[in-house]
């Protein structure tokens, strides 16, 4: 007599059942084209850059580059279909080095690391809307432009550092907990960088870990009195142990009134501050703003000064069309003046569309998104991307140059643009 057959999962256990629910919802999501959230760091790669725009990033010419390949000089590109040449962001690196030292005299434009006396830039990107966005695009725009580049994820739920494949829900990472931990088990911090798939780019994941050290700062706090100061010290003393390694350090993530916030504040020598152009908006700016001078004065209570080479305010989503958000940001120039970077970050589906792809601007080529909307998200991308680079120039001593690099791109592109469309 056939035995009975129990029903489909009759038997699971509850662990098994909801990891079926998971890899039922994952497989329905990856099916319809979207990408599976948190890819293992290893599965992460950079595509390769066409000729065309290894030049644009380069600020030469397409021709040049292609003598260089024909000489012989810098490095060998693949060849592809129909002989197209392309570079690994390590080969623009390594052009990089030899169109610095063939031209000396454009070394800096080419080889902008900082020199002999040119201290090291740490950007706290703080408040607003987008400002995880914000800093995932302004690191990988540093690290196309050849800067050596550490991205440090103060936020517990790692958002930024799943942009890069590190997932701590997923497989647990070490944050920079490890080296301001209060305990004798503290580390370097260098045992808790990771690279990423950007040549140049390194990143200090964020984890759980960071809201243990939050709880463990709030009970010293109420059984020692004020120990701010004591936590922006471990911060500080973390990132002095790499400062000869890296040329400009972007801090993302932390809560808004928390006590690794304080550590960023004191850390930085430069603050990024995101408004989104919305006058229901600029309330919580402003207050965010007391927040962080509250903060600050703290610090300083302590005998130490707050010194920063720049407060700069960034206007994101931005819809340029809608009249009202022109008068906000009409509002926010006549109110900050110069501290309001020109260029704003443009709402866009082309960054939407990436988002969704687990990938940045960057990593896509324009047909990933609709050429169109690619190139205009670029152009606002790297507009503001060049302006803080200046900004880092100016610091160190350098005249501003990335400005004036993206408009002549700009320019070209919509001249190849036109064309294209004029040969159709």
């Amino acid at each position: 007599m056939p035995q009975p057959v129990s029903p489909p999962y009759e038997n699971e256990r509850t662990s098994e059942r909801i990891r079926r629910y998971g890899k039922v919802l994952l497989d329905r999501v990856h099916a319809r084209g979207t990408a599976i959230n948190c890819p293992l760091p290893d599965h992460m790669t950079l595509r390769s850059f066409s000729l065309g725009e290894v030049a644009e990033i380069l600020s030469v010419s397409d021709s040049y580059l292609r003598q260089l390949s024909i000489d012989g000089l810098g490095p060998t590109p693949e060849l592809g279909t129909a002989g197209r040449r392309s570079y690994t962001l390590r080969q623009i690196n390594e052009l990089r080095a030899y169109l610095a030292s063939a031209r000396p005299k454009d070394a800096l434009k080419f080889w902008p690391r900082r020199r002999e006396g040119e201290k090291q830039q740490i950007i706290s990107v703080a408040a607003g809307p987008a400002r995880t966005t914000t800093a995932f695009y302004l690191v990988q725009g540093l690290a196309l432009q050849g800067f050596r580049v550490l991205a440090v994820d103060l936020d517990s739920n790692g958002s930024l550092s799943e942009m890069f494949g590190y997932c701590s829900s997923v497989k647990p990472v070490r944050s920079i907990y490890a080296a301001i931990r209060y305990d004798d088990e503290q580390a370097s911090i260098s045992t808790v960088i990771r690279p990423t798939h950007f040549d140049g780019l390194d990143l200090v994941p964020g984890s759980f870990e960071l809201s243990r050290f939050e709880e463990e700062s709030a009970r010293r706090y109420v059984s020692e009195g004020p120990r701010y100061s004591d936590v922006s010290v471990r911060i500080v003393s973390a990132l002095k142990e790499v400062e000869a390694d890296y040329d400009v350090v972007v801090i993302a993530g932390a809560p808004e009134c928390s006590f690794l916030t304080v550590g960023a504040f004191e850390a930085a020598t430069g603050m990024l501050v995101t408004v989104h152009p919305k006058l229901a908006e600029i309330a919580p700016t402003a207050l965010f703003l007391n927040l962080f001078s509250h903060f600050v004065s703290l610090i300083e209570k302590v005998g130490r000064s707050v010194n920063y080479d720049f407060i700069k305010f960034l206007v994101t989503r931005h819809d340029p069309r809608d009249v009202s958000e022109q008068e906000t940001v009409a509002l926010l120039r006549d109110s900050l003046g110069d501290d309001l970077l020109t260029a704003t970050v443009w709402e866009s589906d082309a960054i939407r569309v990436a988002r969704l792809k687990e990938r940045s601007l960057y990593e896509l080529s324009a047909g990933a998104v609709g050429r169109s909307a690619y190139e205009q998200a670029m152009i606002s991308l790297n507009s503001v991307n060049a302006e803080v680079m200046d900004i880092i120039s100016e610091v160190w001593g350098r005249p501003p140059i990335y400005v004036s690099q993206v408009s002549r791109s700009t320019t070209a592109g919509k001249a190849k643009s036109q064309s294209r469309r004029l040969s159709k």
